[in-house]
């Protein structure tokens, strides 16, 4: 295959799950249209962002990824449109609850799943409360179209969940996410900043990096949030090929993951790479103790 087409897509969340499940459908049959074959749906999209409060009560929103009726749907939808579908939900593994991303193949298999690794913790974002730091490692996933790596919202900003995944071969990085407004500090915007840590991503690693972020206010119990969008896609150099606003939006793409290969073989960021020395990276201080 010559080229693939890729899109991100943001929308505001309701109160009603049903609602917000039809609307990412929606969502992904006007990218299929447009001529997207895989489709990247925003961080948690069948509730507004609950993580705003402690609330034990909302631990009911979890379920189990087997027979889960959100992620059914949407493998009828991938195998329907031929579509592959990278789809954030609440699970619910006996007493464990994940923030994950199931990976669903453009035949509607579910290639599997992957639980965010790195788990936020603040004002507005205490995603602790809720969330078992992920299990799964980084994974990559040989799907119809390419090789695709996937990490979730906080996972963005650590340049070694994306090395991780392109050193296993992905070719292109997907990130769902959920981010927006402060509360302990109103005139503060981390969209900028946001962007620039996945736009370096994609430079470092010559691998075309595709961001789904939510819009709208949402109200909490201890505090509102303001999603700003600007989900965007881009290319292996970092430049932005794609941005959004805080509107409702798809965004789409072309990738001829071949010439990319050979690019990123040509310039030589990874037969340069010295892993012997690296070892500081296992370290949460940079000391190693063991010498």
């Amino acid at each position: 295959m010559a080229t693939v087409t890729v899109a991100a897509t943001q929308f505001a969340c309701s109160p009603d799950p049903a609602e917000n499940v039809d609307r990412a459908e929606a969502l992904v049959r006007q990218a299929a249209r447009r001529g997207a074959q895989i489709v990247q749906l925003q961080e948690l999209f069948e509730t507004p962002y609950f993580c705003k409060d402690q609330m034990a009560e909302l631990f009911d929103l979890a379920q189990p990824a087997d027979d889960h009726p959100t992620l059914a749907r949407m493998q009828e939808l991938a195998r329907e449109l031929e579509v592959v579908l990278p789809v954030s939900f609440f699970e619910a593994a006996n007493n464990a609850y994940y923030n994950s991303l199931a990976i669903i193949d453009a035949d509607g298999e579910m290639l599997g799943l992957y639980r965010k690794s790195h788990i936020p913790d603040g004002t507005g974002y205490q995603e602790k409360f809720y969330f078992n730091p992920g299990d799964t490692g980084f994974k990559v996933w040989d799907t119809a179209y390419a090789r695709i790596g996937c990490g979730i919202c906080w996972d963005q900003w650590f340049p070694e969940c994306a090395r991780a995944m392109a050193l296993m071969g992905a070719e292109i990085l997907f990130y769902p996410t959920a981010i927006g407004s402060e509360p302990n500090d109103p005139d503060f915007s981390s969209a900028d900043h946001w962007q620039r840590a996945m736009q370096g991503h994609a430079a470092a690693n010559m691998i075309p990096v595709v961001a789904s972020n939510r819009i709208g206010r949402e109200d909490g119990a201890t505090c509102s949030l303001t999603f700003y969008g600007r989900s965007f896609i881009a290319g292996a150099r970092g430049e932005i090929i794609a941005s959004a606003g805080d509107e409702e939006a798809i965004l789409t793409a072309d990738f001829d993951f071949q010439a990319l290969r050979r690019q990123r073989a040509g310039w030589g960021l990874f037969r340069d790479r010295r892993p012997d020395l690296y070892t500081v990276l296992m370290t949460l201080d940079g000391q190693n103790w063991s010498e």
